[in-house]
């Protein structure tokens, strides 16, 4: 009799055991509806048995079996099987991540007909001006005389079904359905390459010719190009190859923000369907790229992390653009990497994978020098740019207005006499972040978290940005009843306020969480951006990655001082790429670029190698600091984090769970620990935070240690009483 091995979306390690109904095995990797306590869930199959554990009396058979095939490829079922071992999360949990919400919820899956619009006779005679009054309509009929439309594109254009089907009562388009049989693209895929001729320099040429000489296997090419080199079409003319060979590709990108301009140089490139895939679409949405991937009716899908586990007919490319930022690594739950999840499944799929960017992660860096990396590199801006000219500005001892010296206002008035843009880069949102009594010292704090409260003026409030709690802006201290509540400190909000009066007529535009939470508020602004309304540019680090603002002459940053005293010993690291980008903003195109950084300590080595020496020189030096101290790369580690309402209890847990690997067996010398100590910040949400760091030169034996101590760990009484994680490659102190 046959066993059926489910697992469930849980957050437990245990794989539960069924019997086949009527003896009809389900395939592995397939959804099944179960019993479980009083409820009926959906499972999903993750082996099948001849034995169990459990007595025959106690097993319960499969209620049904939902699907007749798998839902994972062969080759992402092997990188998920190998991503639940090596990141040591529940199965379930793993497994039902990667999944639509729609089939996690049993939601059967079919293939369905693709309905494309597309232009008549009739409307490609037609005169766009005799549409002038019905300006959708005329939109609508524009983007059908460019090519075809998918019926779920028409959102994507910001045009409604009506405008279509108007065009349709007047006899300018149609649509028919398409029943696409797997990748059937491979002799049409450009739009019109005769607009696409597009001059590549010597750098680009060598690394396109590089990576198409890889047949279909393994290679991972680490792409690195300055800020404004071309890195984009470098994928383009290698995605070209792959399309022409009926195959699909995988590109990420690190955060939703960058989807659309990557988007719209995709489709004016290729004439394939090319699906995005991130957080923001609707779970009938993400339900429908992922099939439109699995059964091989789109080409290209461009996605945040969570789109690296679609389903694909037939994988011929990963490209992970910006492949250093942090953003590619979940923070909570599977706490997994996507960049080294991505090199995995290429691995698995045996395919190449490009893994680009202006500043290499120093992981990717000692990947080069361990020879697992090939790299390619881009060291000119395309066309005529040229790199932006960099200075500091020492500002010990001045009068600043909203953060801003009297250099910098000078040098602002100056680029935008010339007609051009100038960013501010301040990663502090709102409008101070200190509230303080001028009377009594007192400072508006979290009570949940122990830190400061950021004021919002705008919205007379004070908020915690580490727990998302807010409270009314009072008109007294609460110490002691004066009404001398004075704000220090300078945020993008304050910022925008004095810039609104020192330049009355200059458009500013603000670009922070607080700005773009509405839906698509964020590309209205770039896209106003582009068209030169805004002139001021003020952002976090939403605005400095990856966007190409062509009239951005100056950048300035600001408030940057802290990364020079950081605890965190990736923060140099994290400086110099954000630096790197940030400055990358200014002089993309023709003009000239400045970029100013306002600092009270000028003289600090670690500014000037940056400034003079550039990020790769940074880079290089980084790596030997870390090598002597035997820091990651050359040692990896693991984090154990504990949350508890009881500031002993959490320490404890952690301290047992050091003396149980301490004792074990596997242990020995090389293996060293930092903690447990209090996080950064040390408490959140009413919880007091603690962390125990390991590092091992050896990742095998590392693991080896962790997984056979695991079972011990989940047994410590304490276990039950603190919420703990285990984070593997953590990028976070």
């Amino acid at each position: 009799m046959p066993f059926i091995k489910v697992v469930l979306p849980i957050p437990v390690v245990r794989i539960f055991d069924y019997l086949a109904p009527d003896n009809i095995v389900p395939p592995i990797g397939g959804r099944v509806l179960v019993p479980f306590g009083q409820r009926q869930i959906i499972g999903i199959v993750i082996a099948l048995t001849d034995h169990s554990k459990v007595a025959l009396t106690y097993l319960k058979p499969i209620t049904d079996i939902v699907d007749n095939e798998s839902l994972f490829s062969s080759n992402l079922w092997r990188t998920l099987v190998w991503a639940i071992t090596y990141y040591h999360h529940p199965p379930g949990a793993v497994l039902f991540h990667t999944l639509p919400v729609l089939l996690r919820q049993g939601e059967p899956i079919k293939k369905t007909p693709l309905q494309e619009w597309f232009i008549t006779e009739k409307g490609q005679s037609v005169s766009l001006d005799s549409l002038n009054g019905l300006p959708k309509q005329k939109k609508a009929l524009k983007a059908l005389c460019q090519k075809s439309i998918y019926h779920h594109q028409i959102c994507e254009l910001k045009l409604a079904k009506s405008n279509i089907t108007s065009l349709r009562d007047k006899g300018l388009c149609n649509f028919r359905f398409i029943e696409k049989d797997g990748c059937d693209w491979s002799s049409d895929f450009q739009v019109n390459n005769k607009n696409f001729q597009f001059q590549l320099n010597a750098e680009q040429s060598k690394a396109i010719h590089a990576i198409c000489s890889v047949e279909k296997k393994f290679f991972v090419w680490l792409l690195v190009g300055v800020t404004g080199s071309g890195k984009t079409e470098v994928y383009l003319k290698v995605l070209e190859t792959i399309l022409s060979k009926g195959q699909q590709a995988l590109v990420l990108v690190p955060e939703i923000g960058l989807i659309p301009q990557t988007i719209s140089r995709f489709r004016k490139r290729f004439n394939v369907l090319i699906e995005v895939l991130h957080s923001g679409l609707s779970d009938s949405k993400r339900l429908s790229v992922w099939k439109h991937a699995r059964y091989g009716q789109c080409a290209i899908v461009i996605g945040t992390r969570s789109a690296l586990f679609t389903s694909f007919f037939q994988l011929g490319m990963i490209i992970v653009d910006e492949e250093h930022d942090s953003s590619y690594k979940q923070h909570v739950g599977w706490r997994y990497h996507a960049r080294d999840l991505a090199v995995f499944r290429a691995r698995e799929e045996n395919i190449p994978i490009v893994l680009g960017t202006a500043t290499p992660s120093l992981e990717a860096l000692y990947n080069v020098y361990k020879r697992k990396y090939r790299q390619l590199t881009l060291g000119k801006r395309v066309g005529s740019a040229k790199l932006p000219m960099q200075k500091l500005i020492d500002i010990k001892g001045l009068e600043l207005t909203c953060g801003l010296s009297v250099l910098l206002l000078k040098k602002m008035r100056m680029h935008l006499s010339q007609g051009n843009q100038v960013m501010l880069f301040l990663n502090r949102r709102g409008f101070s972040p200190i509230l303080l009594c001028h009377e009594c010292g007192w400072i508006a704090k979290c009570l949940r978290c122990d830190l400061n409260h950021i004021l919002h003026q705008h919205c007379r409030q004070l908020r915690c940005h580490n727990c998302s709690t807010h409270q009314s802006l009072p008109f007294s201290c609460l110490q002691c009843g004066s009404t001398q509540l004075v704000a220090f400190g300078v945020g993008t909000e304050q910022l925008e306020i004095g810039l609104s009066s020192l330049f009355p007529n200059i458009e500013i535009t603000r670009i922070d969480r607080d700005t773009t939470a509405r839906q698509n508020s964020l590309e209205n602004f770039l896209v106003n951006i582009k068209r030169g309304g805004a002139r001021i540019l003020i952002g976090t680090q939403m605005l400095a990655k990856g966007h190409h603002f062509p009239d951005v002459t100056l950048v300035a940053l600001l408030e940057v001082d802290g990364v020079l005293c950081s605890s965190d010993f990736r923060a140099t690291e994290r400086f110099a790429q954000l630096y790197t980008q940030v400055a990358g903003r200014a002089g993309r195109a023709k003009k000239l670029g400045e970029v100013l950084l306002q600092t009270y300590y000028p003289e600090h080595p670690f500014l000037k190698m940056l400034l003079d020496y550039g990020y790769m020189q940074c880079a290089q030096e980084i790596l030997k600091e870390r090598r002597e101290v035997g820091l990651p790369p050359f040692t990896k580690n693991i984090l154990f984090r504990a949350d508890s309402y009881d500031d002993y209890q959490a320490g404890l847990f952690l301290e047992q769970l050091r003396q149980v690997l301490i004792n074990s067996s596997l242990f020995d010398n090389t293996l060293w620990f930092i903690g447990p100590t209090p996080a950064l910040p040390p408490k959140r949400r009413g919880l007091f935070r603690y962390q125990l760091f390991l590092f091992h030169p050896s990742r095998i034996r590392l693991q080896r240690l962790i997984s056979i101590n695991l079972p011990k760990i989940r047994a410590l009484p304490l276990g039950n009483k603190v919420k703990w994680s285990l984070d593997i490659d953590p990028i976070d102190i």
